[in-house]
């Protein structure tokens, strides 16, 4: 997709598998994972202000803005930083809330990286990414820009060859509560740990699948759905669930057979962001 030329793109990412090895003594989960990025998402432009506030435009409109992570983001990145600027960020949401694409996180990351060049802070790949995790454990992967295998909670992160492969993803208008997922007794939390064969010869899943179908009826039905056209998945605590296709035609003849309420895009699946590029 395009994302214009004064626009910083903010993709989204999927979860081609989510695995949950057990519980940390800090309370988070142990994961195993393989990130994909898309060339879909949302964008960004930030405008110099002459005062010192923060503020945004545009966005998801059931958060607030003070709770909006591009905003937390360029906050962090300030007080970091020592720079004492102001900026409005103006965001263009495509991605669903609680859908499972990174939404939240990617703005964050598209914040940091953007506000480091404009504002001339010149932190490097690593510092930033570290500055991401204390928003978010997917945010990481979007600053490094690149598909890659995932453990801990998502951080620590490795370059993973994926095919380009084009997707139909399909949001079934409802957001998950990753919290309530996670906290759900049924959960899966043991599965043993994998090597990188075992992902590409098809040997994984998604350890949330069957909390999120019992949880949520219209993943379910989701999954059902799209899964007459090809495997259906869920990518992490859903709600959105995607399937795999050979060709660019394929994937938006399907997306385009999904009717209100429920959404659907095409994208395809990138080695490297387009954030890297931008």
């Amino acid at each position: 997709m395009s994302w214009g030329a004064d626009r910083w793109p903010a993709p989204a990412k999927l979860n081609l598998f989510l695995h949950i090895l057990g519980r940390r003594a800090d309370g988070y989960h142990e994961l195993q994972t393989a990130f994909q990025l898309l060339d879909y998402g949302d964008s960004l432009s930030f405008e110099p202000r002459h005062d010192d506030l923060i503020r945004r435009i545009g966005g998801a409109a059931a958060v607030a803005e003070s709770d909006d992570l591009a905003v937390r983001a360029a906050r962090l990145l300030r007080d970091a930083s020592g720079v004492r600027r102001g900026v409005t960020i103006r965001v263009d949401k495509r991605l669903p809330l609680g859908g499972g694409l990174g939404g939240g996180s990617t703005d964050a990351a598209t914040t940091l990286v953007a506000l480091n060049r404009l504002w001339g802070v010149e932190m490097s790949t690593d510092a930033l990414a570290a500055l991401g995790l204390r928003l978010g454990a997917d945010i990481p992967v979007f600053v490094r820009g690149r598909s890659a295998w995932a453990e801990g909670v998502g951080e620590r992160l490795m370059p993973l060859e994926l095919p380009e492969t084009w997707y139909a993803v399909v949001f079934p208008d409802v957001q998950v509560s990753t919290a309530a997922v996670f906290r759900a007794p049924e959960l899966t939390r043991n599965t043993p740990r994998i090597k990188i064969a075992a992902f590409r010869s098809g040997r994984v899943g998604n350890d949330c699948l069957a909390v999120v179908r019992g949880l949520y009826p219209q993943v379910d039905e989701a999954l059902r759905w799209l899964g007459q056209f090809g495997e259906a998945k869920l990518t992490g605590t859903g709600a959105c669930v995607f399937a795999a296709f050979p060709t660019e035609e394929q994937a938006r003849a399907v997306a385009a057979r999904v009717h209100p309420p429920w959404q659907a895009f095409a994208a395809r699946g990138v080695m490297r962001s387009p954030l890297c590029d931008r």
